[in-house]
């Protein structure tokens, strides 16, 4: 069972919020959609839920058009971003509520229930209402209300938005695990692209309501399409410098390398090697792990350096950057890849 786009997309007045959009899930597969705030990535999800009509195209679960159906027809179960619990419920009523407005037999929704709250390890929490539990615990209720319907696709819009750091690297393992142990599709809107590269099989980046790229999280990051992509993924992002600049590109191009593909060469303490750049340290930002070097070219062209953790580089020292070559990445001013 596959879930599909085909050249949808969706107006509001002037604006395209989604602009022909072509994706393709596979049966199993976490797709995690990516991008900056107002790319489009809510959009595609609602329509996929059917909380949002597209202006044209058509979405598809298998061979089945769903692109009219009401959202309870669809086969699809949506966590929220605010998770979305009702308030007066407690959360054995808020997992079960799905169950009984489809009026479910009531001894096989009390079996479910009771099945996938000890699944989600929140069986002693049942009789407790939202706000008598902590963040984590309201997250997994909310997924818990999504898993009692066993649906073809699961559709996740930014669920760990509101948790802190340590509970979302928690919560998104944990989503994972559950999602490889049932083997549902599932669709996760972030705009966390961390999130989308530890927990996505394969990544879909969104720019103003176009596709940029999908693909796996070491295509996307190691061959982005375009400069959007290579200035959107990583953490510091790909430095990009016009050809001509200090990495060595030509008229009409621009290249890029990632901080991590700049190597320090504590052997030029004399002149600089042909093929070496020389920079000053600007600014040492120690991240426990590792150690990002924000350094400064004769030319002013300011770059990202990612070394070892505990580097002995401190604001003004002098430093000899090499480049790995191999990881050159060329574009077109105009944006495309061009190698």
């Amino acid at each position: 069972m596959t879930l599909r786009f085909e050249r949808v997309s969706k107006s509001y007045g002037d604006v395209e919020a989604l602009v022909d959009l072509e994706l393709t899930v596979a049966d199993g597969e976490l797709l995690a959609v990516v991008g900056p705030s107002g790319c489009g990535k809510s959009t595609a999800l609602r329509v996929l839920a059917g909380l949002e009509t597209p202006s044209s195209g058509r979405v598809l679960i298998g061979d089945r058009d769903i692109t009219g159906l009401p959202p309870h027809r669809r086969d699809v179960a949506m966590v929220f971003q605010d998770l979305a619990l009702f308030p007066h419920l407690t959360a054995r009523q808020n997992i079960a509520f799905g169950p009984r407005v489809r009026r479910e037999a009531s001894d096989e929704a009390v079996r479910r229930t009771a099945a996938v709250a000890e699944r989600l390890g929140i069986d002693g929490l049942l009789d407790r209402y939202p706000d008598q539990l902590s963040g984590g615990q309201r997250q997994r209720v909310a997924l818990a209300r999504a898993m009692v319907r066993a649906p073809t696709a699961y559709l996740m819009d930014e669920p760990l938005s509101d948790l802190d750091a340590q509970l979302r690297a928690t919560a998104r393992t944990e989503i994972v695990e559950l999602h490889r142990s049932i083997g549902a599709i599932t669709v996760y809107v972030t705009h966390d692209q961390a999130e989308a590269m530890t927990m996505g099989d394969r990544i879909a980046v969104l720019a103003e309501g176009r596709l940029q790229q999908v693909g796996t999280p070491a295509q996307v990051y190691d061959e982005p399409a375009n400069l959007f992509v290579a200035g959107f993924l990583g953490s510091p992002p790909m430095n990009l410098v016009p050809g001509g600049g200090v990495l060595g590109g030509e008229p009409g191009t621009v290249v890029g390398v990632r901080p991590e593909d700049l190597h320090l060469d504590p052997s030029s303490t004399g002149d600089v090697p042909a093929g070496r750049i020389e920079a000053e340290v600007g600014v040492v930002e120690s991240l426990g792990s590792e150690t990002v070097l924000l350094v400064r070219c004769r030319d002013a062209t300011r770059l990202a350096v990612r070394t070892v953790p505990r580097s002995p580089y401190r604001p003004g020292d002098r430093v000899v950057l090499a480049v790995d070559e191999s990881r050159r990445h060329v574009f077109h001013e105009a944006g495309d890849r061009s190698r």
